[in-house]
């Protein structure tokens, strides 16, 4: 496709190239443009509908966006804006330089520029930050034919009309009524008669994660915001939840990997920041692991008269980091999903003290009989080996099921608990336990 589309913009086949892009979705052209010489892109985006080029502008990335900008016309920018919807135009206003973002408030109509202004106060990890104020609003005096006009006139710049909300004259939420039940009522039939009273709905300063789940739960198009007064003052759309899990299950992986984590595509990000993101988290984990070599030097008497035993810690170390892995990444997904609570640490430790006893056991025996039949070494051998086996791997999922627990219960990011740091904690109290073992069944 993206051959095609170059060719024809050699070629000067405009015509034919307009029609082509008419019939593609935003999406796909926008990541075609990801595949397109810079020098080809303005040309390419002026030959769009109007409607179409301001979809598409949408979807394409920041830097794109900005070297769009840049080479826009007056005209061209506010007939960009002008199309755009407001959650949209601040999406875009939050990823440009200020002297674009000046560029742009500059060019839109003084409603948008307010509803902009009004969102971008707003926390930016809350509801009110990823909220659109374009959305169609009805009174319970109405009738259906009243409400089917006021959609026709407004619906077309809103968000969705698929779900109306209905207020007072204070803007106090009282309901919602979805267009099928507008359709299959009749015409005169009242609103407040067919309206959903005590809608779910969120909070202005709610966490924007929490909001999306909350979608997700409910099985909703959309959900109202509303106001510490409950005055309706936005709607959350399913689009814009799906972005909000999608940055938060990309920033929770990264912090996981012990990355911090980055608002760019990883072929966006240069050399020299992705190691910025790196390095703090991999100097921290190497100071930590510095109490993983004491503990070896403490013990270095016991490793010189038996120094088979050294053979053994890399397998005890990343068996007792992969069970703590497990354990956290199990946990930490129940905590995002709001499967589980603080409150479930009983259940969970209870459960995790299960499934370690089996693990335990099963990799115990495997390890005593790889010790005695492929390292040739003595049952004593395989025995200190096999119950330091057992013990790591119940100390590492106990420890991994609990500290993602804690750090929710203190405030701190889950995932932060998560590979990393479990790991470097695991692989000392192993050592501790391997050593403490083998000295009281060798007598070393």
């Amino acid at each position: 496709m993206t051959d095609k589309i170059l060719e024809l913009l050699e070629e000067k086949h405009y015509s034919e190239l307009k029609e082509i892009l008419s019939e593609t979705e935003p999406a796909d052209i926008a990541y075609m443009y990801e595949e397109l010489p810079e020098k080809n892109m303005p040309l390419l985006y002026r030959l769009l509908p109007k409607e179409l080029a301001a979809e598409v502008f949408v979807e394409l990335d920041a830097d794109t966006q900005e070297m769009l900008i840049r080479g826009f016309s007056d005209a061209e920018l506010k007939e960009v804006l002008d199309e755009l919807y407001l959650d949209d135009a601040v999406d875009i206003i939050e990823e440009m330089p200020a002297n674009v973002v000046k560029r742009i408030i500059r060019h839109t109509e003084p409603e948008m520029r307010a509803g902009i202004n009004e969102i971008l106060n707003y926390p930016k990890d809350s509801a009110g930050s990823v909220m659109t104020i374009e959305l169609v609003d009805l009174k319970e005096s109405m009738t259906v034919q009243d409400a089917f006009t006021r959609i026709r006139r407004t619906g077309l710049d809103k968000e969705t009309i698929y779900t109306c909300y209905v207020t007072d004259k204070n803007r106090i939420l009282l309901g919602t009524v979805s267009a099928k039940d507008l359709l299959l009522a009749d015409e005169e039939c009242v609103i407040a008669d067919i309206m959903a009273t005590n809608p779910i709905h969120v909070h202005t300063h709610d966490d924007k994660e929490e909001v999306a789940l909350e979608l997700s739960k409910y099985d909703l198009l959309a959900i109202p915001v509303v106001d510490n007064e409950d005055r309706l003052v936005g709607i959350v759309t399913v689009d814009d939840a799906i972005d909000v899990l999608q940055e938060e299950a990309t920033e929770d992986i990264e912090k996981m990997a012990g990355i911090t984590p980055s608002e760019k595509p990883y072929l966006k990000t240069g050399i020299i920041d992705t190691c910025r993101q790196r390095i703090p988290w991999l100097l921290l984990l190497m100071i930590s692991s510095t109490f993983t070599g004491k503990i070896i030097t403490h013990y270095e008497d016991a490793l010189g008269e038996l120094l088979i035993l050294t053979a053994f810690i890399p397998m005890i170390m990343g068996t007792g980091g992969n069970s703590g892995s497990q354990s956290s990444v199990t946990v930490i997904r129940g905590l995002s999903l709001e499967e589980i609570e603080f409150k479930d640490i009983f259940k969970i430790l209870w459960k995790e003290f299960g499934v370690a006893i089996l693990c335990g056991l099963v990799l115990a025996v495997a390890t005593f009989i790889k010790v005695i039949t492929l390292d040739g070494e003595s049952a004593m051998i395989g025995l200190v080996v096999g119950l330091t086996m057992f013990f790591t791997i119940l100390l590492a999922k106990l420890v991994g099921c609990v500290l993602p627990l804690l750090a929710k219960k203190v405030g701190f990011d889950p995932a932060v608990m998560a590979s990393p740091f479990i790991t470097t904690i695991v692989d000392a109290l192993s050592l501790v336990v391997y050593f403490d073992i083998a000295s009281r069944i060798l007598n070393i």
